[in-house]
């Protein structure tokens, strides 16, 4: 939303495949990954990406763990992008500031003081998606996607509860609980909530 906002086009994906598969056909200007991808290592395809050759303009990773920003400069990013995301005045700079001197916008611009609030459209899908990994998996692998993305989820869309659940869940795992109770309260809130969005 914030690249559409941004009047970018743009190519989503959810995975890893997902985004081989589009940047096998299109050449994007800017990439930005999410640290937090279900099946495999972000890391690695910053890596690939920043030693491709033509190397793509600009590379940014994003995460709501502030620890991975070494991690993304190390594999070869060209930023950092924490979430969440008020500003879109930010999340443009962060990207503008990256741009060699040709791609840059001409002359002053405006800059937007727009606030970026929740959607909780958005939110519910996020839900939706959450329900579906952790129905067909529950390995420790998915455990750590899963928890990662919900909490800088949470954050964005303000959700104290499910940030405390997820907080929890971390916990219990790295003490090597598998997960247990939180992993029960996590599914149960998650169904919870979406059984509550369901009149959107």
């Amino acid at each position: 939303m914030l690249c559409l906002r941004s009047g970018a086009r743009i190519r989503r994906a959810d995975s890893l495949a997902s985004a081989r598969k589009h940047l096998s056909v299109y050449r994007p200007t800017v990439v930005i990954v999410d640290v937090g991808l279900p099946d495999g290592s972000s890391l690695a395809l910053i890596s690939a990406l920043s030693q491709g050759l033509p190397r793509i303009d600009v590379i940014l990773g994003t995460s709501g763990d502030l620890v991975a920003e070494g991690k993304v400069i190390a594999a070869g990013a060209d930023g950092f992008i924490a979430k969440p995301i008020a500003s879109l005045a930010e999340f443009q700079a962060a990207i503008l500031i990256h741009l060699p001197a040709d791609r840059q916008p001409p002359g002053p611009r405006l800059l937007p003081l727009d606030e970026v609030q929740p959607d909780m459209l958005a939110y519910r899908d996020d839900l939706c998606h959450v329900a579906d990994v952790l129905e067909n998996d529950e390995s420790p692998q998915t455990l750590d996607y899963v928890t990662q993305f919900l909490s800088g989820v949470a954050v964005s869309a303000r959700d104290n509860d499910m940030h405390d659940v997820v907080r929890r869940l971390i916990a219990q795992c790295k003490v090597g609980s598998g997960g247990g109770n939180g992993l029960r309260d996590l599914t149960d809130m998650v169904q919870n909530r979406l059984s509550a969005a369901s009149g959107f």
